[in-house]
């Protein structure tokens, strides 16, 4: 929610460090409003799940887990942080404008899936995000990065995903 003008999680805010000052709080914005500081997060989530965020995967299940070695890991460390609290979503001024906008928050969670050396998505996956309700309609403006509580810096990951799609419309080749 906003607390004092400021998007933050109410559940780690303590009213303690407001002293006696007043306290304004303000429902998410870019939500629709359900009643009081209640919003519908159904838009955010509809989003989310277009970018297919879980590992996908052509090979046959390993017996067991598949290994990452720390490097792999480290990759995709800054993204796996993300709670989908939707402070990010909240923050984005495309999305104030462009409810179609996939937002920040989905494309954290794809960069994440994009870098992870057990995910198999195909090449060209990249090309349902490429166009202006994707990575292209980020202004840069940073604010979902100011907003968001897990330092995942949402802007890092649609640039990456740019960088990807770019190297990939250059010279065929997809992630990693």
């Amino acid at each position: 929610m906003v607390i004092n003008g400021k998007i933050d999680l109410a559940c780690r805010t303590q009213v303690a460090a407001f002293g006696s000052n007043t306290i304004v709080l303000e429902p998410l914005p870019n939500l629709e409003i359900i009643k009081d500081l209640v919003v519908d997060l159904t838009p955010f989530w509809n989003m989310y799940e277009k970018v297919k965020p879980y590992l996908i995967r052509k090979s046959s299940d390993p017996e067991k887990e598949i290994q990452q070695s720390e490097d792999e890991r480290k990759r995709i460390d800054q993204f796996v942080n993300c709670i989908l609290c939707a402070c990010c979503y909240g923050a984005c001024p495309v999305l104030a404008r462009n409810p179609d906008y996939i937002g920040p928050a989905a494309f954290a969670k794809l960069e994440r899936f994009m870098l992870d050396s057990r995910d198999e998505r195909p090449d060209d996956f990249l090309e349902n995000v490429n166009n202006e309700n994707g990575v292209w309609g980020c202004d840069t403006v940073l604010r979902c990065i100011e907003a968001c509580p897990k330092d995942v810096r949402p802007t890092d990951s649609i640039v990456g995903l740019r960088k990807q799609l770019v190297k990939y419309k250059l010279f065929g080749k997809g992630k990693k």
